[in-house]
């Protein structure tokens, strides 16, 4: 093993030790969930940066969770950081029979179709009954959209062309203008949502992933009003006092830029 991955095992449990830190003695699994998430966040917001430094940095604290999780299995005598590794490597190497074993793939949609078959046959599979099962209920709504879809369309739940998925999007928009029109905030609700399911599907028969489109539309969205916050200040104006006209000038000017 690496010696700096020994190292960092060591750290861990050190840390968790009879002389370690308080803080990190006092945590659990669950109270580390919310972590484990926003690191592996601020990875996906290194690698939209661009920074090879921001990503490694990143990578490492997302690691740290990782062994801080298997430290805490390991104390309760359920695995240790090895078996992780271990698990890991015998799933990839049953799943890759292309790259370690004899069968012949061509196409990386034939991957795809391997996988999933290999997958049912695995025991932790076995009890699934739908295609759709396994997709995390706590992923983003958006990613778990993409998820289920991009899983029904292997089984040719899908459109053939984009021809096809574009008049359903128009389909959706007029029955959310109808759903207006009564006031009922639940139809209202369910409309807005299957306008935005049929938006992610489109993404997916596009091969765009939408947490990314979406997320790099917030970024765009925050340079740009910014840029109307740091010229309001250079003018000694609060942006409570400028008109939305005043305010759109200098978005656009902002889009120019």
């Amino acid at each position: 093993m690496d010696n700096s991955f020994s190292q960092l095992i060591n750290l861990m449990a050190r840390l968790r030790g009879p002389a370690g830190c308080p803080w990190d003695r006092e945590q659990t699994p669950e109270s580390l969930k919310p972590f484990l998430i926003e690191e592996c966040y601020e990875v996906i917001e290194a690698l939209d940066e661009g920074s090879p430094d921001k990503v490694k940095e990143e990578l490492g604290d997302l690691l740290f969770q990782i062994i801080f999780h298997a430290r805490i299995a390991e104390e309760q005598g359920a695995f240790t950081i090895q078996d992780v590794a271990g698990t890991i490597v015998d799933k990839m190497t049953r799943r890759h029979p292309h790259v370690f074993g004899g069968e012949k793939v061509s196409t990386s949609g034939e991957v795809l179709a391997n996988w999933e078959e290999i997958k049912k046959k695995e025991k932790a599979h076995q009890k699934r009954t739908s295609i759709l099962d396994g997709v995390p209920q706590g992923m983003p709504a958006l990613l778990r959209a993409h998820g289920i879809q991009k899983r029904a369309a292997r089984v040719g739940f899908d459109w053939n062309e984009l021809d096809e998925a574009l008049p359903k999007l128009d389909e959706e928009i007029a029955e959310f203008k109808e759903s207006l029109k009564t006031k009922d905030a639940t139809a209202i609700e369910e409309e807005l949502g299957d306008i935005f399911f049929t938006l992610v599907n489109i993404s997916r028969f596009l091969e765009i992933n939408p947490e990314d489109a979406l997320r790099k539309t917030i970024s765009k969205f925050i340079h740009r009003f910014r840029y109307i916050e740091e010229n309001a200040a250079e003018a000694g104006r609060s942006l409570k006092d400028m008109t939305l006209d005043e305010m759109e000038k200098l978005w656009q000017e902002a889009k120019k830029k």
